[in-house]
């Protein structure tokens, strides 16, 4: 998979990309993380990518001319998707991240201050993307979501792909709870049967905790 992400500030991909699991990804081939910066694309000296909008309103909107070129700039692959991180974009969700991890290479394009001239979607027509019901300053950090989010479904990221499997949502539920040594700790015990080497137990006992824990914090789950 190779993601390019079209960025303001490409240093804020880099720096997240140069550390923990994305990392090993990255090293052992199996994703690629490139930047594209919009100011690279400018025909003034001062590499403005941003004007205030027509009709008047508060903050500064980018231009379509360095987005245009910046995107239009991506070697693009047979199997590829563009996508507009925005608020106004359809929620993010496991669904997604699962779908989009079928494709060969994702474009990113990340906004920033008010937004977005309208003829960029109309122009590059992406496909819009929110992490959430809320606003950010950049689309940096959805980027970043979404990279991290996807890369875990693409076979050989993890260390064993087994992994995902029992994440919060993978199976439409949240994960069980889980414990690691000591067995006890200032009065709470382990429980004994993740004790008793009995699998067959040990899975009914966590597929219990999925469907309870998610009736008791997300029921909106149960279907």
């Amino acid at each position: 998979m190779k993601f390019d992400v079209v960025t303001l500030f490409p240093d804020m991909i880099k720096n997240y990309c140069s550390e923990s699991i994305v990392k090993r990804g990255i090293e052992k081939g199996v994703i690629e993380v490139s930047t594209t910066n919009p100011r690279d694309f400018t025909h003034d000296k001062h590499k403005k990518v941003d004007d205030t909008p027509y009709g008047g309103s508060q903050g500064m909107v980018l231009m379509c001319q360095p987005m245009f070129d910046a995107v239009e700039s991506i070697e693009r692959i047979d199997n590829s998707e563009l996508i507009m991180l925005t608020p106004q974009g359809e929620p993010f969700s496991h669904k997604i991240s699962k779908e989009l991890a079928s494709f060969d290479q994702l474009i990113l394009i990340c906004g920033h201050y008010e937004g977005f001239d309208e003829r960029i979607r109309l122009g590059l027509k992406p496909r819009e993307i929110s992490i959430g019901d809320y606003v950010l300053t950049g689309g940096e950090l959805p980027a970043l979501v979404l990279i991290d989010s996807i890369s875990r479904n693409i076979s050989g990221f993890l260390g064993k792909d087994e992994s995902a499997l029992d994440d919060s949502f993978s199976e439409g539920l949240l994960e069980h709870a889980q414990y690691t040594k000591p067995r006890e700790f200032r009065g709470m015990k382990v429980p004994e049967v993740l004790l008793s080497g009995n699998h067959a137990e040990i899975e009914k006992f966590r597929a219990n905790e999925r469907l309870e824990r998610t009736k008791a914090r997300r029921p909106d789950l149960i279907i």
